[in-house]
């Protein structure tokens, strides 16, 4: 089945809560015809879908405990093959979060042609994240869970940037302009795996 991902290209979306990341997935999917797929997502789709599987992941997942690699693998493995007969190209967003997770990602599924590392400053970010929290209903879109997250992100981030700049695949996206501008380095960035 992986057969099916042969020679498409994979775009890894990073950047930290509140960066702009999922904006501009969404204007990639309507400009190029890519699919966007979440690992958070995905994981909440199955938990809700009562399956057998989501049972498990809501029993690990109300425990704080992290869903193993290989079941967030399966599901996003799943979820490309599914698309993979209209699709143009795959965005995975908020993978991966270690350096591991992307080398069984290229194991498992296949090698990225691109990160995207979409960069804001830690302030922009907060201020981002506490105006959606007036509207989201999101309970972690408070100031101190939102620092917790930009800890956390800052550190497991790092080490991946690092990993994949070492193969020269990463496009650092500066998004503190306006929706428009940070999509024209995007799409520049895209457009240069033609």
């Amino acid at each position: 089945m992986t057969d099916k991902l042969k020679g498409r290209n994979i775009i890894f979306v990073v950047g930290g809560p509140g960066s702009g990341k999922g904006t501009q997935c969404e204007k990639v999917v309507a400009k190029y015809g890519f699919t966007h797929l979440s690992s958070g997502d995905l994981l909440r789709a199955e938990v809700s879908s009562g399956s057998e599987r989501g049972k498990q992941l809501a029993a690990i997942m109300e425990k704080g405990e992290l869903v193993p690699l290989d079941t967030v693998l399966d599901m996003i493995k799943e979820a490309m093959i599914a698309k993979a007969d209209t699709s143009k190209g795959f965005l995975i967003d908020g993978y991966p979060r270690e350096v591991r997770q992307g080398e069984e990602f290229e194991k498992k599924i296949g090698a990225p042609s691109l990160l995207l590392y979409i960069d804001a400053k830690a302030e922009t970010m907060v201020k981002r994240l506490m105006k959606r929290g007036e509207t989201s209903g999101r309970t972690d879109d408070n100031e101190e869970t939102i620092k917790k997250r930009l800890d956390l992100y800052y550190k497991a981030t790092e080490p991946v940037i690092a990993f994949y700049e070492g193969r020269g695949i990463v496009r650092k996206i500066d998004s503190e302009g306006s929706v428009d501008q940070v999509f024209s380095q995007v799409a520049k960035a895209i457009d240069s795996l033609k």
